[in-house]
């Protein structure tokens, strides 16, 4: 029997997925959060053999969660359901040892097989998200450019965006201007939000 920890905020698709999945003979919901933080604490207390999580959780994303479940249960594998399937996200969620990455639109059927999957020690990405990642290539950004951004995302003044990076006001306008030319935008508003549609930040 597969044991499966489910992580997701809405009560309504985690609970009608426990069901589905609880119907296949092999698999057994064991554990189930709204939220990263709760997910931890499942797993750490009925210590599955996988983790499905929402990528977009309240208190943080899935990927992080995935990869401190990994960190304490290592034969824990995780899969992460997402309806942003954006070309960053996949790049670092198997970056942090993520070993599946599926829409949220995937089957019930399909799911399980996933599952069945990465508890063998296999990986499976959806294949159109997998193409879009590649096409869309690495992020031109630095790490501290992806920082500024970020942190420029609700549209904050300079200055406050300097305290909060810990930058001098005029390296942050360079930064925003670096990864504003990177992006191929006229603006930081526009850096930011073609960041986020590519999950760059």
């Amino acid at each position: 029997m597969i044991r499966l920890l489910l992580a997701d905020d809405e009560n309504v698709v985690r609970t009608a997925l426990a069901q589905l999945l609880d119907l296949e003979p092999d698999l057994e919901v064991v554990a189930e959060a709204p939220d990263g933080a709760r997910a931890v604490a499942a797993a750490l207390d009925a210590v599955p053999d996988v983790a499905v999580l929402d990528l977009q959780l309240p208190d943080r994303d899935g990927i992080d969660v995935a990869r401190e479940i990994g960190e304490r249960l290592p034969d824990c594998a995780s899969v992460i359901l997402t309806s942003h399937g954006r070309p960053g996200h996949l790049k670092r969620a198997l970056g942090e040892g993520v070993s599946g990455f599926l829409p949220k639109t995937t089957s019930a059927e399909t799911l399980a097989e996933v599952v069945r999957t990465v508890h063998a020690g296999g990986r499976h990405v959806d294949p159109d998200l997998a193409a879009g990642a590649i096409a869309a290539g690495d992020s031109p950004l630095t790490p501290r450019e992806s920082d500024v951004l970020e942190a420029a995302a609700g549209g904050a003044p300079v200055e406050a965006i300097a305290a909060r990076v810990h930058l001098s006001p005029g390296t942050v306008r360079n930064y925003l201007s670096s990864a504003s030319a990177k992006l191929g935008v006229g603006n930081r508003h526009e850096a930011v939000a073609k960041a986020r549609q590519l999950g760059w930040i």
